[in-house]
């Protein structure tokens, strides 16, 4: 009898990507709609654009990409999640704070699972925005709803002893055979759903007073999908598609203005959270129907990654675009999305050069070497796809998303959080994704060098070399 099929971390991967996709799909129909538009965009954009269209990731790439978002309560939670992820590859990078990204009240610090290698993400690059709520947090929960909401949230298992103990074997064997992979799947899938069972409508609607993600999280005795992202290549094109298809989407697209150079970092936008019907238990033990807005669907469109110096400029431009944008309303109250959009297009003319020649020239963005197959001793430089995310661009997406601003007691003292924290509540290493940038960077120069038999400096320096 032949042994059976073993799966390998990125294999894992891949199938959950598709199996969460599938279930998404069923819960929420619009997310189909999204993924039959988001592919004629792409057919189409290649079709006009040729090669040039696969400069940032192959079609088959872009494809098959997704990344989700899930929300968890507490440490232990957020290990677990860890560790379901490292079963496929998935490593956590980058921290992110959402509770002053946004003027509404967004509770939660996060981190992103995904792939760190090169040849990994090019497998498949599958992540997932992983947010937990900090009820420590004085602006947002007083000490008695801390100590109520953490009551909760100890009582309840999100991630079941069998799923967890495959993650584990998973990750410390590389893998698992095929009929344990399956299982684990089927219960990571299953982890992930919306859960059927009747919500307490008093403490749920007591938490929404504070934030409607506070609520998500810590108002029911499961977790599930808040969304499932495809990619797409021309985002402006898909929100004018969506809209002629009579789906509602967020007012503005999230991130970078379009403009004539490189597309850098990443835009996102989406349809916004639809009414799903729930039920609801009462005071009195009376079962209700009703329905939450919790669940949209977001779509990105990815650009170049940007160094510590690139970063930096867009930080500023970021900020330089806020305060045109809010003069411009205090003396015309009819500015609108248009206008801002043309006013952050002037801001972006004069912070960013309109070629990736220049902006690899400049410092600003992230390129890899590779000597030409043609075996003209040439060097090909190649932009880095943004693998991760914004802040500030998430919590637009969330705050557009929200039924009310909820309630945020500025004059209170936050709670310290940050990267160190995140890791000690992960139990692993964070990768910071900066560093994983430049060091995919010097791995392809120092291959291109050895190649070539030259000075791996030299590469980056003498732009008559390049292609």
């Amino acid at each position: 009898m032949p042994a059976p099929t073993f799966l390998e971390p990125w294999q894992l991967r891949a199938a959950f990507a598709r199996s969460l996709s599938d279930m998404y799909g069923k819960e929420v129909p619009a997310y189909t709609t999204l993924l039959d538009v988001s592919h004629e965009v792409n057919a189409d954009f290649v079709a006009q654009h040729g090669a040039d269209a696969e400069r940032l990731g192959s079609i088959a790439r872009v494809t098959a990409e997704r990344h989700g978002a899930i929300r968890v309560g507490t440490p232990t939670e957020m290990s677990q999640v860890a560790r379901i992820f490292g079963a496929m590859g998935m490593h956590p990078v980058g921290f992110y704070d959402l509770r002053d990204a946004s003027s509404s009240s967004v509770p939660v610090i996060s981190t992103a699972f995904r792939p760190i290698e090169r040849a990994e993400l090019a497998r498949n690059p599958f992540r997932v925005f992983t947010s937990m709520l900090v009820p420590a947090d004085r602006r947002f929960f007083t000490a008695d709803l801390e100590r109520r909401l953490e009551s909760f949230l100890a009582a309840r298992t999100l991630f079941g002893p069998e799923l967890l103990a495959l993650a584990d074997r998973a990750e410390a064997e590389g893998g698992l055979p095929e009929d344990q992979a399956a299982e684990f799947l089927r219960l990571a899938t299953e982890a992930f759903e919306l859960s059927r069972e009747p919500v307490d409508q008093a403490w749920y609607r007591e938490l929404e007073g504070v934030s409607a993600v506070a609520a998500d999280i810590g108002g029911i005795a499961s977790t599930h999908i808040n969304h499932l992202t495809p990619r797409v290549l021309d985002i402006d094109d898909l929100y004018a598609r969506m809209e002629a298809r009579g789906i509602t989407m967020i007012d503005a697209i999230q991130g970078p203005p379009r403009w004539e150079g490189p597309d850098v970092l990443l835009r996102q936008t989406s349809f916004r959270a639809l009414a799903e019907p729930r039920t609801f238990r009462t005071a009195d033990g009376e079962i209700v129907s009703d329905s939450l807005r919790v669940r949209f669907g977001e779509v990105e469109a990815r650009g170049i990654a940007l160094t510590r110096e690139g970063r930096a400029a867009y930080d500023s431009a970021v900020i330089e675009i806020d305060e045109a944008a809010a003069a411009a309303r205090a003396d015309d109250s009819g500015f609108n999305e248009a206008q801002r959009q043309e006013l952050a297009r002037g801001v972006w003319q004069k912070t960013f050069p309109t070629t990736e020649a220049a902006l690899a020239d400049q410092g600003l963005g992230w390129f890899t070497y590779e000597v030409d197959p043609g075996g003209t001793g040439g060097v090909r430089r190649e932009p880095v796809v943004y693998e991760d995310f914004l802040p500030r661009s998430a919590a637009g997406i969330f705050q557009s998303n929200l039924t009310s601003d909820g309630a945020k007691d500025a004059s209170q003292e936050g709670t310290d959080r940050d990267a160190d924290w995140m890791a000690g509540a992960l139990g692993r290493a964070l990768f910071d994704p900066f560093d994983l940038y430049a060091d995919q960077v010097a791995r392809s120069l120092t291959g291109a060098a050895e190649t070539l038999g030259v000075d791996p400096a030299t590469l980056t320096t003498t732009t008559g070399a390049l292609r």
